[in-house]
């Protein structure tokens, strides 16, 4: 929901500093790459009960992710530039979760679980969606220039960013947060689905 109002505030400064890592010949896999790093170490630095370092661990991981498209743009954009982009952003969002739940699998467990579990059908809506609309020949700028087809909707990065900072600085109201955020994402699912309907579903198979 937020993603678009804060890329028309963010991306001239991202852009300015990809070009800035292009001419020093940092590629954008190798930004995607730090990132996803970065993001294993706060995951790490999580389950170790050090939620200040994760949160500035997960504030840098973003950061990257944000750069790797900048860079990209800045040289040239390579379907396996987007692939890996996307593999690993799915990687991180499933990493954060997943550490609160090892660091207090008893209060954390069926939150972080049901979080989990949204985030895969809400990742699969998103997926399916896009896999549609590539073989219908659609597109779309609404979140920039994207690999794949970017459906808006109520649970974006933006707000899913600023719910594990929000486990970070409260990390005792993991459960209700997450199970809060998990039923968002769950209308977004909801949301995509009776968007393919309108979209996909007046027009014969192709």
């Amino acid at each position: 929901m937020l993603d678009g109002y804060l890329r028309a505030r963010i991306d001239p400064w991202m852009d300015r500093a990809g070009r800035a890592l292009a001419r020093r010949g940092v590629g954008a896999n190798a930004v995607t790459l730090a990132g996803f790093a970065i993001g294993v170490a706060a995951a790490v630095a999580i389950v170790c009960d050090a939620f200040a370092l994760g949160l500035l661990l997960i504030l840098a991981s973003r950061l990257c992710d944000g750069l790797d498209g900048a860079v990209a743009r800045a040289t040239a954009k390579t379907d396996f530039g987007g692939f890996l982009d996307i593999v690993l952003d799915f990687a991180f969002y499933g990493l954060v979760p997943f550490a609160f739940i090892l660091h207090d699998p008893y209060e954390n467990g069926m939150a972080g679980g049901l979080l989990l579990l949204s985030f895969y059908i809400n990742g699969a809506s998103f997926l399916a969606f896009a896999v549609i609309a590539e073989k219908r020949g659609l597109s779309t700028k609404a979140r920039g220039e994207k690999s794949l087809y970017f459906t808006t909707g109520l649970a974006e990065a933006s707000e899913t960013i600023a719910v594990f900072l929000a486990f970070c600085l409260f990390p005792h109201w993991f459960p209700e947060i997450a199970i809060g955020f998990a039923l968002v994402c769950v209308y977004t699912t909801l949301s995509r689905i009776m968007l393919a309907r309108a979209s996909f579903g007046s027009r014969a198979n192709m």
